[in-house]
């Protein structure tokens, strides 16, 4: 059980490498807000089950803490978008990438 705790830990910071790329390369504002908010909401949670498999006297509080991070992440990113939004922030237009490539 403590190697497949490891798997799942190791699957997590493998998604947070993924979504620190993704930052990086994603256009704009949007794209890269997606792509952390997902990306990091699945290694956490991935983190998080390793962790109980390698403990699992802390299953209760872990997962109580996964229920917290799935209810406030998409929040958060919602609130993060619509302030985005209000300061007019542009999708990057399709003249741009064509002029990029």
């Amino acid at each position: 059980m403590v190697y497949l705790g490891y798997m799942f830990i190791f699957l997590g910071a493998l998604s947070f490498l993924i979504s620190a790329i993704g930052l990086l390369r994603m256009p704009d504002v949007y794209n890269r807000m997606q792509v952390g908010t997902k990306s990091t909401t699945m290694g956490t949670l991935l983190v998080i089950l390793g962790a109980i498999c390698i403990e699992p006297s802390w299953a209760l509080k872990l997962i109580l803490l996964a229920i917290f991070i799935l209810l406030t992440n998409p929040l958060s990113s919602s609130v993060i978008a619509r302030a985005v939004h209000k300061d007019g922030a542009a999708l990057e237009s399709d003249e741009f990438k064509e002029v990029k490539k």
